[in-house]
């Protein structure tokens, strides 16, 4: 499964005849992953009591295996949630903040986490304190995220893959100083699954919660928040039910009634994304995104977001305008090009700028990131 582009598209059920440039929002299920759901979904309806009560928890517990081998991780470090925004509520609301306490994040934070922690902190009398990275990227991320840190810092919480900016942070790097600091850290890493390799433990972060729906194609409603048993105490989901008290993996696997096919279907996903090629997979989305951010860099005589290293399968450029940096202008030529061309791509302001993100998977082809550019100016002009 490894001609690229064209030659995959058979394998998604995307719409025929469009341009779909923005895996990186809510990815997209292959067939395959999808025919699996749905051999679950009958396997539920079939005998609804038989298999809430006794067969769902062992083949929970058995994909969440499969996910934490893929993970690095132990089975029993690894909870299923429905989202990553779902997982990072569950640890922060489970942590007790004091009047004074900061938390440090850094400008390229996802919206829905910003607005998690204003939620939880503020009637506590804890802040957010932001360091700021900037776009394009300049400096060192570490350097800037410690220099955020006061003796008032109770947490730092880091993305993994920056969803505005598309930026990998060096999250290891950013761990090992707060722990030299006594700071724990939570980790976002909503895109890094089926984006970059992963050996979770091993980069000595506290928590750490992601998606499997977007870069390892999972059904939507499947994520995990990972957590080592020192940290397990005192974590639990944000829906309390039977199983309060019972353990961390007990918790956080049985919920009241719910549809549990996305999670079960992990596994397929996981064969998935090895079978299309797994590194060479990554590779080769990694190099075809940063060769169109180029190009598109260079044609509107603009910058790309970051080095070509600090990209995954997304990649950012700025692009060529003056207008003010407003969500109603990107979301109007969003929708313009997609009524014009059919084409999903990305545009957000950020940094004081407009930036197109170009997300990449196994179905994208060159061709269609080169359209991004005449696409985007034609779309500038008639705003």
């Amino acid at each position: 499964m490894r001609d690229y582009g064209d030659a995959m598209k058979a394998l998604w059920p995307l719409e025929e005849g469009m341009i779909f440039l923005n895996h990186g929002s809510y990815g997209a299920t292959p067939k395959a992953v999808l025919a699996e759901q749905a051999r679950w979904r009958e396997r539920l309806e079939a005998q609804p009591c038989r298999f809430i009560n006794t067969e769902a928890p062992r083949e929970i517990r058995a994909a969440a295996g499969r996910l934490a081998s893929f993970l690095g991780a132990r089975p029993e470090d690894v909870g299923f949630v429905e989202n990553t925004t779902a997982g990072i509520n569950a640890v922060l609301k489970s942590l007790r903040f004091e009047p004074g306490d900061e938390v440090v994040v850094t400008d390229h934070i996802y919206n829905a986490v910003n607005k998690t922690l204003g939620f939880v902190l503020a009637p506590q009398g804890a802040r957010v304190v932001r360091a700021e990275l900037g776009l394009p990227l300049v400096g060192d991320p570490v350097a800037a995220v410690m220099a955020a840190v006061t003796p008032s810092t109770r947490l730092i919480l880091v993305d993994h893959v920056a969803s505005i900016s598309a930026v990998k942070l060096p999250v290891a790097e950013i761990a090992a100083a707060a722990r030299a600091r006594g700071v724990p850290v939570l980790i976002d890493g909503a895109h890094a699954p089926g984006m970059v390799e992963l050996d979770i433990p091993a980069l000595g972060a506290d928590w750490y919660v992601g998606n499997c729906h977007k870069w390892l194609c999972a059904p939507k409603g499947s994520a995990f928040v990972w957590a080592p048993e020192a940290r397990q105490v005192g974590l639990h989901p944000t829906v309390i039910s039977h199983d309060l008290d019972q353990g961390f993996t007990a918790e956080f696997d049985k919920i009241g009634t719910r549809d549990a096919t996305a999670w079960l279907s992990v596994p397929a996903a996981i064969a998935f994304h090895e079978e299309a090629g797994g590194a060479a997979l990554r590779a080769r989305n990694h190099a075809v995104a940063v060769d169109a951010a180029r190009a598109l860099a260079a044609r509107w005589g603009t910058e790309m977001g970051a080095d070509e290293e600090q990209f995954g399968s997304m990649a950012t450029v700025r692009l060529p305008t003056d207008q003010p940096a407003e969500r109603e202008t990107s979301e109007r030529l969003k929708a313009w090009a997609w009524a014009t061309h059919r084409a999903e791509i990305h545009v957000m302001p950020f940094a004081g700028t407009f930036w197109t993100r170009i997300s990449v998977q196994a179905y994208n082809t060159a061709e269609e990131c080169a359209a991004v550019g005449p696409i985007l100016e034609e779309g500038l002009a008639a705003l």
